[in-house]
Formats: structure tokens, C-alpha cells, sequence
């Protein structure tokens, strides 16, 4: 079956490519259109022509559509959770999660339109008062990762919508499915045509085109730092241009020697393996003091022992496949590069035969670690962990500060001086106490710090500081 762009409020056909399922590479999910530049440029050009009419939607109104959107979002969620499994190999579980949070996103930005969003200020003159309002930025382009087809897409599309902005949305080419059927949805409230269009393609014909176009008011983007850092210049070129970006994290878990050994252990099976280690909140760097190290390894590989990799359908895998033959190629060369930087492969270290044809990997522990090999300096993006030791709370702290990203961090430990201190110095965005770094919810700040996040967070509240603009009001009665 064949699955059209959504531009200008209608469905436009194009050349097709075939979107395979990973876990079974036999199984064609569907053909998606591939929008050419100028397929980009007629969307561009639609969003801005309705950015008038639906910034100036009255909020009521706004807040409608967006509970509209997550209400069937949760109405379908099953269908859509497996969706996700057969595109991106999330396990289907995780899948269904996935879309109820998309859906409760939507409402939850929905709800924020019903909350105050201007302050008011003393004046030192008089007969004069001072409030600030806040206005849409206009046209925005959304760009997302594979790794969370449709909880990523709706945690930007959602509040882009709700303060009044048109979006044009390229979704990542291995997963159109799940952007396809959030259009499908959003497609069927009254939006006026052209607040929000789908542009399924390739960075070349879509992605440049949306981050070099003047006509873009602002672009939030999901994805690699490398393609990350373009945007950011491409924004900056054209004048400054609003831009968002996260770019991924080197996330590190210290366990001390206070942990509470089985948090510690179910922490990192959490971070490392679930979603086969394809989020950016992983946790790929174990940081642990020498005094309990040795338990901490004897528990990890009987755990990753106990883990099943399986199809994504399959309700008794632990973790799926990843989500290409480009990424099961990719993560394997880093378990070489670790394995020649003189890491020890504890478990796992390759790729899994699995009964369908598909991309499957086992969970893959290293130990015997150092900070500045490959393996613990760049995102592998897989499920691969490696034990660093460390003498204590210092080296510890100063271990996880040694890499260039700052997305998320974490420490399981039952001293409280010893959390403050980490809390105090580890330079992250998000901070974790006792638990897995990959949690997270959904209206609270989201990013990091250093390479990890460029212009202001996302989620919750911190949204609203990207996808509008404040003014300073100053009014002085004349009598």
C-alpha cells in the first residue's frame, strides 16, 4: 500500500520507497512517498500562509484540536504501538507505551493552554503598569529521530501547535509509518490547511530545505550532533533564525560502594538494554567504586544472561532488534574498536541469530574501561555498556564529567553527602537518584548540557520559551 506527504491540507503523491520491518526484514510495511525540494518548498510556502489565521485561532479553539489529536492517539494506541514495533523494532510493549505518552502529550499542552502565560510588573512611574504577552514564533520545521517515531514528533508538534505556530514535519526515513498515521490523525480536526504538513524524504530534499529557507521561523531538531551542528549554522546564516537542538548523550551511571547492589544492577539492564540501547538517554558508561566492583560484574552477567532478544511482536523478548542493518553494522565495528582499545567483552559482543531475518544483537557488557577510549567517548547508539572503576566519589564525578556530552546522568547510592556532592558538580541536564538515566516525563524540562542540547530545553513548561516569543508591554494612562 502506498502512503502520500500531507501538504497544504491534501495528500500528495511522489515516488515511493519501501519501509522494512527489522525484526523481519521479509515483511514490507507499506511504500511512503518521498517529497522532493519542492514538495518542501510548497509546504513552507502553505505554513506560512496559514500562520495568520491559526496564531490568531482563539486558544478554546487550539485546546480542542490538540485534545481532539491525543484523545485518539490514546484511542488508538494498541495499533499504533505496533506500528512502532514493526518500523523501529521497539518491542511492542514499549511501542503501546510510547504512543500513550504521545497522546498524553497532546493533552497535556492542550491543558497549558488554559494556564496563564504573561506576568505583570511595578512600574517606577506612575500611572504606568508593565506586562509581558507572549506571542507564536510562526512557522516552524520539526525534524525527528528514528529512535522514538512518535512520542518525539509529538512532544515538538504538539506545543508548536498549541502557542499558535504552523509546522512543516520531516519524520526520519526509516520510520514513516508512525509519522504518517500521526498526520492521518491530526489531518481529520479542522486545522486550517497549511497549519501542519508531513514531508516524508531525505535530509538533502527536505531537511536542508526547512533549516535554510527563510521563510522558517524557527526549526527544533532530534538527532546526530553532526547533522545537529549544520542546522545550527544553516539557522545562524540566515539570520539568526530560532533553533532547538538535542543531540544525543555519553550517559554514565556511578554505583558506589553504599548502592543497593540490585537497584544498581535493574538500573543499568534499564539504561544499557531496553530498546536495545537506542535512546539517547541510555546509559552506556558504569561507572563503579573498586570496593564492590567485582559483585557489580558477577550480577551483570548473570542479568544479560537472563535477557531474551527477540522479534519485536514477540511478548516474551526483552529487547528487539535495532532499527537498520546500518545500525546493527555500525554498533558491532564499536564493540571491534573497544575490543582494540584493550576492553574485555564480559557478555555478549555480537550479532544474534534470531528465527526471523532481522537486525537482532546480544546485550554487550565490557569491562576494564578506561574514560577516553572510543567506546566511552562517542554515542554508540546500541545495546553496549562498559565498567569503568574508579577509587571513589571524586573520580567518579570526575569520570562522568569527561565527556563532551551532557545529556543525563546518574548515581545509586544511600549516602546523602555523597548525592548532594554529585548532584552539585555532575554537568547534565537531567539528573537520576537511584534509578535507570533512560526515564523520563513528559512535563518536566528534557536536555542536557555541552554537545548535548543547543538553544532551550524541551517539554513541559521550558516548551513554551521556544515556540513563542515574549513582549514587553509598557502602558501609562493620560489622566
Amino acid at each position: 500500500m502506498q502512503y502520500d506527504n500531507f501538504i497544504n491540507g491534501k495528500w500528495v503523491p511522489g515516488e515511493y520507497q519501501a519501509n522494512v520491518n527489522p525484526s523481519e526484514t521479509t515483511d514490507v510495511i507499506g511504500y511512503y512517498a518521498q517529497a522532493t525540494s519542492s514538495d518542501t518548498d510548497r509546504a513552507i510556502q502553505a505554513a506560512c500562509n496559514a500562520k495568520h489565521e491559526w496564531g490568531e485561532t482563539l486558544a478554546q479553539n487550539r485546546s480542542e484540536v490538540l485534545t481532539h489529536i491525543g484523545e485518539e492517539i490514546l484511542k488508538q494506541k494498541n495499533q499504533l504501538g505496533k506500528c512502532i514495533a514493526r518500523e523501529e523494532g521497539k518491542l511492542v510493549t514499549e511501542g503501546v507505551g510510547e504512543a500513550e505518552r504521545a497522546g498524553r502529550t497532546f493533552l497535556y499542552y492542550a491543558h497549558q493552554l488554559q494556564q496563564a502565560t504573561g506576568e505583570m510588573f511595578l512600574s517606577s512611574r506612575e500611572r504606568t503598569s508593565i506586562h509581558t504577552v507572549r506571542k507564536p514564533v510562526g512557522t516552524v520545521g520539526i525534524i525527528t529521530p528514528w529512535n522514538f517515531p512518535l512520542a518525539i514528533p509529538a512532544w515538538k508538534i504538539a506545543p508548536a501547535l498549541a502557542f499558535g505556530n504552523t509546522v512543516v514535519f520531516k519524520p526520519a526515513t526509516l520510520v514513516p509509518a508512525s509519522a504518517w498515521n500521526l498526520a492521518k490523525i491530526i489531518s481529520e480536526t479542522n486545522l486550517p490547511h497549511g497549519a501542519f504538513n508531513l514531508v516524508m524524504g531525505s535530509g538533502r530534499a527536505v531537511g536542508d530545505r526547512i533549516s535554510k529557507s527563510k521563510s522558517i521561523d524557527a526549526v527544533s531538531f532530534t538527532g546526530s550532533g553532526e547533522t545537529g551542528k549544520q542546522i545550527i549554522q544553516d539557522c545562524i546564516n540566515i539570520g539568526n533564525k530560532k533553533v532547538q537542538t538535542e543531540m544525543g548523550g555519553k550517559n554514565s551511571l556511578v554505583i558506589l560502594d553504599d548502592a543497593d547492589i540490585p537497584t544498581a544492577v535493574e538500573a543499568v539492564i534499564d539504561g544499557a538494554y531496553y530498546s536495545a540501547g537506542q535512546r539517547c538517554t541510555a546509559t552506556s558508561r558504569v561507572i563503579v567504586t573498586k570496593g564492590i566492583i567485582e559483585e557489580v560484574k558477577t550480577c551483570l552477567v548473570n542479568r544479560t544472561a537472563e535477557l531474551t532478544v527477540g522479534h519485536a511482536l514477540d511478548s516474551t523478548a526483552d529487547l528487539g532488534p535495532l532499527a537498520s542493518e546500518n545500525q546493527l553494522s555500525n554498533v558491532l565495528e564499536y564493540v571491534k574498536i573497544g575490543v582494540n582499545e584493550g576492553a574485555e567483552i564480559l557478555s555478549g559482543g555480537a550479532a544474534f541469530d534470531a528465527s526471523t531475518p532481522g537486525f537482532f544483537m546480544q546485550p554487550t557488557l565490557f569491562t576494564g574501561g578506561r574514560s577516553d577510549m572510543r567506546i566511552n567517548q562517542e554515542e554508540i547508539f546500541g545495546p553496549v555498556a562498559c565498567l569503568i572503576e574508579v577509587d571513589g566519589i571524586d573520580e567518579a564525578i570526575e569520570t562522568a564529567n569527561d565527556t563532551d556530552y551532557g545529556l543525563c546522568a546518574g548515581i545509586i547510592s544511600e549516602s546523602p553527602q555523597s548525592v548532594n556532592k554529585f548532584l552539585r558538580e555532575v554537568d547534565a541536564g537531567m539528573l537520576h537518584v537511584n534509578r535507570s538515566t533512560a526515564l523520563t516525563e513528559l512535563n518536566v524540562p528534557f536536555g542536557g548540557t555541552k554537545s548535548s542540547t543547543f538553544g532551550p530545553h524541551e517539554q513541559g513548561a521550558a516548551a513554551r520559551e521556544f515556540y513563542t516569543t515574549s513582549s514587553t508591554v509598557y502602558t501609562t494612562t493620560t489622566s
